[in-house]
């Protein structure tokens, strides 16, 4: 049925617009019949407008009107009134006017339903992944996804005026090793063979640069087949960065600006710079974690130093075999439960943990189950290395360095959400980690494998280690870390043949495999590679963060479910034989 052009959106109209003609289109949102008198709030992705219909005024658009459910899809025409008095509805921007109606056309119909069209719905999110057009009718899905297309424009306008190019780089690509695995598409034109999509533009960026785009960036697509949690998507979205002639200080330099910006204009938030920063080794001793969440205090302490002469066995097998001890204080927690404090073991013995040594803090000594392993200086010594006052409680984990301080770090945001530290109004907390590893050993494969990715520069000063003691060599890789969530990572690149020829070596990459894998790049620096680096954010974590959700399923217009499925269109799916002829794939 043919309807007018709408002359203004449900969310526009105020008292300035009383009197005039108007044409509006959107959902129905309610429907109320008082006494004859209908009304319908008339929605849209703008807002809400209450339109009227009444018997005396026009009797055939209220007759048609009685047909109107939840949902049906109409236009009305109509003048716009100041709603009677003691009827205004202050909560909503159009909430003192509404439309007496002079037509209606009923566009569509819809059937009721599976959950209400509103916020805080109490419905599965299965439910809701099924139904995902009827989801994202709901005002705060709504809010989310175009909070995500202002930090795309934000985005776009930055590194515009910032002089960085936007180069769109494959999506069928070579696949390669790059930490997790592929997604592999067959090719039916080349038997046998196989595209892979990018796990990331890495080798594609690195290539711009050797071509002379010194500045570039990538709104881009990633696609990675592994386990998913909240955080994860077989499919996200990356904004991808990469520049020439530069080092890590140019790098964050550009990324803060970028942080900056989206503080300003997103909570109107003004961000102090530079942001902080921490090595990781620092992280891992303070907080236990290279994500560190510094919204609350409560940092942890080494106490290898306090108990270097210890005879207490645990303790002291932990330092003969250079592992760590490392303690917890809980301010005013001296009177926990033993109850209380079963639960904390527990916890920790789940999380690998051999167990958790408590003391309570009394009189100035220590009441604890291990009190009597200790001497007095001892005591003495934890007391003051915690900075600990009567009526405290600490905790103490020791062994493995790294596997140790993790567990602690557990520990430590369990014990602030106990404390209620982690206040939802608090002040964002930014930082940056720098100086990882390089190289991180498997036991069960016995070999190493690359922090970040293969093509992650060494600090130039712990070049000569990467033969001798792979272990110590630290990376030239950051992170950029928000209330304990990394929203971004990135290094100063290998640009020299030699060197990636190194990198390759440690990794056990034989040169044939690494001619096969990446023989293009390696190729490509042999014809003058500038110094080069870069940073790619997590653009679906860091929207999830802006809007306040607890999963970037609510940011994304159509995700995947924890194992992997859409829901909504039921894939993945079978295809048919004649398909797979075609890909020459047999499916056993």
């Amino acid at each position: 049925m043919k309807f007018k052009r709408r002359t203004h959106t449900c969310g526009e109209l105020r008292e300035k617009n009383i009197g005039e003609e108007v044409v509006l289109n959107g959902w129905v949102n309610t429907r109320r019949d008082l006494g004859g008198v209908i009304f319908i709030d008339l929605r849209d992705r703008y807002g809400i407008t209450q339109i009227v219909f009444e018997p005396s005024y026009n009797s055939e658009a209220h007759e048609l009107a009685k047909k109107l459910r939840s949902e049906y899809v109409i236009s009305v025409e109509g003048k716009v009134r100041k709603r009677p008095e003691g009827t205004e509805n202050p909560q909503i921007p159009t909430g003192f006017i509404d439309v007496k109606v002079d037509k209606l056309i009923i566009l569509n119909q819809s059937e009721t339903p599976p959950f209400p069209i509103e916020d805080n719905v109490d419905v599965s999110e299965d439910i809701r992944l099924k139904y995902r057009y009827i989801d994202l009718r709901r005002p705060k899905m709504q809010s989310n996804i175009l909070l995500r297309h202002k930090m795309y424009q934000l985005t776009r306008k930055y590194f515009d005026q910032n002089n960085f190019v936007e180069i769109e780089t494959p999506v069928l690509m070579k696949s390669t090793p790059e930490g997790a695995r592929d997604f592999i598409v067959p090719s039916r034109l080349h038997k046998g063979k196989f595209y892979a999509l990018p796990q990331s533009p890495q080798q594609y960026k690195q290539l711009l640069m050797v071509s002379g785009f010194d500045r570039y960036f990538q709104i881009v697509k990633c696609f990675r087949d592994e386990d998913l949690r909240a955080d994860r998507q077989p499919e996200f979205t990356q904004i991808d960065v990469e520049m020439s002639f530069v080092d890590v200080d140019e790098v964050f330099e550009i990324v803060e600006g970028l942080m900056q910006l989206f503080f300003k204009e997103i909570m109107n938030y003004q961000l102090q710079l530079p942001i902080p920063r921490l090595t990781f080794d620092e992280a891992m001793e303070k907080y236990g974690s290279d994500k560190p969440d510094l919204r609350f205090d409560l940092e942890m302490v080494t106490l290898n130093d306090a108990l270097n002469n210890t005879e207490f066995r645990v303790f002291k097998d932990a330092l003969q075999n250079n592992g760590i001890l490392t303690g917890l204080l809980a301010k005013g927690c001296g009177d926990y439960t033993r109850n209380q404090l079963d639960v904390l073991t527990d916890y920790v013995k789940k999380l690998g943990a051999g167990g958790l040594i408590w003391m309570r803090v009394k009189d100035n000594d220590l009441d604890a189950p291990i009190a009597k392993f200790l001497t007095e200086k001892e005591k003495s010594n934890i007391i003051t290395k915690m900075k600990a006052s009567n009526g405290d409680l600490i905790f103490i984990l020791s062994g493995p360095k790294l596997r140790t301080l993790s567990i602690m770090g557990q520990l430590r945001i369990e014990m602030a959400r106990r404390l209620n530290l982690i206040q939802p109004n608090a002040k964002p907390s930014l930082l940056w980690v720098t100086d990882f590893p390089l190289f991180e050993w498997d036991d069960q494969t016995n070999r190493y494998y690359a922090m970040h990715h293969p093509f992650t520069s060494p600090k130039l000063e712990d070049i000569n280690e990467m033969d001798k003691n792979p272990s110590k060599v630290k990376a030239r890789a950051y992170d950029l870390v928000l209330n304990g969530n990394e929203i971004a990572g990135g290094s100063i690149r290998i640009h020299s043949a030699e060197l990636q020829a190194k990198m390759f070596k440690v990794l056990g990459i034989s040169n044939e495999e690494a001619q096969e894998k990446f023989g293009f790049l390696m190729n490509a620096f042999k014809y003058g590679a500038p110094p080069h680096g870069g940073i790619a954010f997590g653009f679906d974590r860091l929207v999830m963060l802006f809007a306040g959700e607890s999963s970037i399923r609510d940011v994304i217009a159509f995700p995947k479910t924890s194992s992997g499925m859409s829901l909504m269109d039921e894939s993945p799916s079978y295809v048919s034989e004649e398909q797979l002829t075609e890909l020459h794939i047999r499916v056993r």
